[in-house]
């Protein structure tokens, strides 16, 4: 037995020392910051993989933003997939493989396709890819027969306006704007379909100019996989679905399961994906998740609002104490770290990366918005939104992979909750990151590297801590 001499700390047991600052604006300071090797964020903030916090609608405006979201598991394969498919596809540069559907495919069909794939427009072509016309969403809008085949409604080939494969951004929306149409199908010399250009994309691309994209300008998006033997079917399907990260998720990371698993998937897709792992509390955690092949490491294990871990086990690391001693650790093997859990303010998120995170991921803070998963409820006149801990008891039974447990197995390390409906999620991020940029300035850095060097800790008492709210006044 053992007891280090040290208590351990977390975000209010701290406040950072102001220090001289040439930061005459926190306009000028720069908040990006490495995800891994390869992928850097605008704004070091990820959604987290719960089922009440990230699937595509989130995961898209996280990437819009220019963060990143990361897709639960707790969903099938085919659906999980398919939610990253719709993030992926939310924005392109070139639509490579633009929906279509056949010219005798019914009004009906089509309409319900359009309602699927979330899309406005379809191009119809033949069997060999050959471009016959297209579908927009005014072409069905007022149709009454919904047994009519698409080719009787559609705007057929040679009314077409149309472009070669390899049309710049900029070309095509001079043809866009000339021709006043939203849509620029890409077809070689022979009719066939090569991709196609749209308006919207182009819009976005400009009201979003630091969304977190990949080299064909698709939103980035992370999803996570279990560790038993069967995720290795779903890591598959998601890396054939392009998911730019995997993320093993498992709330004990420093543990042969999560060690042999991410073994086993380096053997099996080696370098062409990205692997986070986690979470751990100790240096000895991020080395042996390193050196077993993760490109980045979770640290938390207790801190998030909904997680009972530390009551339940007794085990646990209060975060800022495993942010300090994972990141030394995680500098030695040049492995990013990611700070999970416990993030309730800006100043919280200013600490965890002052104190050697690169980015923090969140969970909570999030489950209240618009974007997240799930319906809103009213009580009391208030509006709320459900959270869960992944290890909660419903969601243990909502597992697919538990359906033969009986709920008296389960130990709980997770609760249900319900929290306040918070709006969009865009304006907490705008929060946190307008936060972020004034403690940069108050710490005289122009960069998340630079707050690191620069932050010093002073421990504070509990009387410090009151002092640090709102006090002695009348709140209104």
């Amino acid at each position: 037995m053992r007891v280090r001499k040290e208590p351990g700390l977390t975000f209010d047991d701290v406040l950072l020392i102001p220090r001289r600052s040439p930061v005459r604006s926190r306009r000028d300071v720069d908040t990006s910051s490495v995800l891994v090797e390869g992928i850097r964020l605008h704004i070091p903030i990820l959604s987290a993989n719960m089922d009440t916090v990230t699937e595509s609608e989130m995961a898209i405006t996280m990437a819009r933003l220019g963060g990143l979201g990361i897709i639960h598991r707790f969903m099938s394969i085919e659906r999980q997939v398919a939610e990253v498919a719709r993030v992926k596809r939310a924005e392109n540069l070139v639509v490579e493989n633009p929906y279509t559907i056949s010219p005798d495919t019914t009004v009906a069909e089509a309409r319900r396709l359009m309602e699927e794939w979330d899309s406005g427009g379809l191009l119809v072509s033949d069997a060999e890819g050959h471009l016959l016309g297209i579908l927009t969403t005014r072409d069905v809008l007022f149709e009454d027969d919904e047994t009519r085949p698409v080719r009787e409604v559609m705007t057929p080939r040679e009314r077409l306006v149309t472009a070669p494969p390899g049309t710049t951004l900029e070309e095509a929306r001079r043809i866009l704007h000339r021709a006043r149409v939203e849509k620029l199908p890409l077809v070689t010399d022979d009719n066939r379909i090569a991709g196609l250009i749209t308006a919207k994309d182009i819009v976005k691309r400009e009201r979003y100019p630091h969304a977190t994209k990949d080299q064909k300008g698709r939103l980035r998006v992370g999803a996570a996989i279990g560790v038993k033997a069967g995720e290795l079917e779903r890591a598959a399907a998601l890396v054939e679905a392009d998911a730019d990260v995997l993320v093993l998720d498992i709330a004990h990371g420093h543990s042969d399961n999560a060690i042999e698993m991410l073994r086993r998937l380096r053997r099996e897709f080696g370098d062409t994906v990205k692997i986070i792992a986690g979470n751990v509390a100790t240096a000895q955690g991020v080395y042996d998740l390193a050196e077993a092949g993760a490109d980045a490491v979770k640290v938390g294990v207790g801190p998030g609002s909904i997680c009972i871990t530390r009551v339940v086990t007794g085990f646990g690391v209060p975060q800022l104490s495993a942010i300090i001693e994972c990141a030394q650790a995680a500098r030695e093997v040049n492995v990013p770290i990611i700070a999970d859990g416990g993030i309730r303010t800006s100043g919280d998120l200013t600490k965890a990366l002052a104190a050697g995170a690169q980015t923090v991921m969140i969970g909570g803070l999030f489950a209240g918005t618009r974007e997240s998963p799930g319906f809103i409820v009213q009580r009391n006149g208030r509006r709320y939104k459900l959270v869960r801990g992944m290890a909660s008891l419903t969601a243990n039974m909502s597992r697919q992979d538990n359906v033969e447990l009986d709920p008296e197995q389960i130990v709980p390390e997770g609760v249900e909750a319900m929290v306040p409906y918070r709006g969009s999620v865009v304006e907490i991020v705008n929060q946190l990151v307008g936060g972020l940029r004034s403690g940069m300035s108050y710490a005289g850095a122009y960069t998340i590297p630079e707050l690191q060097d620069n932050a010093e800790f002073v421990p504070i008492t509990l009387a410090g801590l009151q002092e640090s709210k709102p006090h002695d006044v009348e709140l209104i």
